[in-house]
């Protein structure tokens, strides 16, 4: 987690984007998507997270949650990025199909070299940049701004369209993660 960055209030809702290093298109491939979405799945179903909002995009992701157990958002956060990365980086490894492979490995491994805190690959980047979210009119804008990602990157021409986020679930239909908390 960044110095500059702190979880204030353990119980406050947060809105946070956190990247690849070097920003590295990993997520073209749906294979990796779906290690995200189990990830996020199992830290609703076991680690108390409640999630409002999400989108993947191909090299980062965004995400509006609050703890609901007693860990810290900054711990339940950590835990999300911790296994998936390694989960992904594995995918990778494993994957005879990613071409990118030897080029993503590297830069993960060099990325983990230059960590004093990582030891072997760094996936993500440490900066996580979470904003509390206090009212409705800055839960709004958020979740405006994440599913319009997609959006404003072309990939489709409405938000629901758009199988990896939550923009589904807000427009009244059913998203591909089970129970999102929907403001209204």
């Amino acid at each position: 987690m960044s110095r500059n960055y702190k979880f204030h209030n353990p119980e406050g809702v947060y809105f946070v984007s956190f990247a690849v290093v070097e920003w590295l298109d990993v997520f073209t491939r749906n294979e990796y998507k779906a290690i995200l979405i189990d990830s996020l799945r199992y830290c609703q179903l076991k680690k108390g997270m409640e999630i409002f909002a999400w989108c993947i995009m191909s090299n980062h992701m965004h995400l509006i949650f609050r703890s609901a157990s007693e860990q810290k958002p900054e711990l339940l956060l950590g835990d999300f990025k911790r296994f998936s990365s390694k989960a992904v980086v594995k995918a990778i490894a494993s994957n005879p199909q990613e071409s990118r492979k030897d080029f993503l490995l590297n830069r993960f491994s060099e990325a983990g070299n230059k960590a004093s805190n990582v030891k072997g690959y760094q996936f993500w980047r440490h900066d996580n940049k979470p904003i509390e979210l206090w009212g409705n009119k800055v839960i709004d804008e958020k979740i405006n701004y994440i599913h319009q990602n997609p959006l404003e990157e072309g990939l489709v021409f409405r938000a629901e369209d758009y199988r990896y986020s939550s923009a589904a679930d807000y427009a009244g239909e059913k998203g591909i993660l089970e129970d999102v908390i929907v403001v209204k």
